[in-house]
């Protein structure tokens, strides 16, 4: 049995099963303070019956609601993660359809998250949710050994856009710097 909350500022004092994994970006106690605070209804955490963490999920949602022209109020996961133990067992697709379901409650255009290339199971885990790889961002994540890794922007076309262009690869590599958003 597993219980589905909102992500609270506390929740960082007990998620070291999943968050000590390689495959988890950690952030600063401000970041996750910062989502908590500004976009809570995008931040969710799963636990199990002895409460401990099974997987969360922190995003937001960003761009220009007023502005229907440029299309860009969009969902964007910022941090999905699945403990080791519970993956392949329907806890980031249920993650995934939960942003997925804010995002559209909210009318957004596409739901974005970025993902490193190496990263190949994550990366076909997403193209099985949909996802597309919409463009390269040229140096995005850095190492432990001094080198950077590209980041690959995918990105799934929500209700809104019904002709999901808002997903159709680009093909472009960018810099961090042309990011529309940060």
């Amino acid at each position: 049995m597993s219980t589905i909350k909102p992500f609270q500022i506390f929740d960082i004092l007990d998620y070291n099963n999943i968050n000590l994994d390689i495959l988890t970006e950690t952030f600063n106690v401000g970041f996750y303070g910062k989502y908590i605070a500004k976009w809570p209804e995008f931040c969710i955490s799963i636990k199990n019956h002895f409460g401990n963490f099974q997987g969360y999920l922190l995003g937001k949602i960003e761009g220009e609601k007023a502005n229907n022209n440029k299309q860009n109020w969009h969902g964007h996961i910022s941090a999905i993660t699945v403990a080791p133990e519970y993956r392949r067992q329907g806890v980031a697709r249920f993650l995934m359809n939960y942003i997925e379901d804010v995002t559209n409650s909210q009318n957004g255009w596409y739901v974005d998250l970025f993902v490193r290339p190496s990263n190949k199971i994550a990366v076909l885990m997403y193209q099985n949710f949909g996802y597309e790889i919409y463009q390269t961002v040229y140096q995005y994540y850095s190492s432990q050994n001094g080198k950077y890794e590209d980041a690959y922007d995918m990105r799934k076309s929500m209700l809104r856009d019904k002709q999901k262009l808002k997903q159709k690869p680009t093909g472009k590599v960018i810099k961090p710097e042309e990011l529309e958003f940060n």
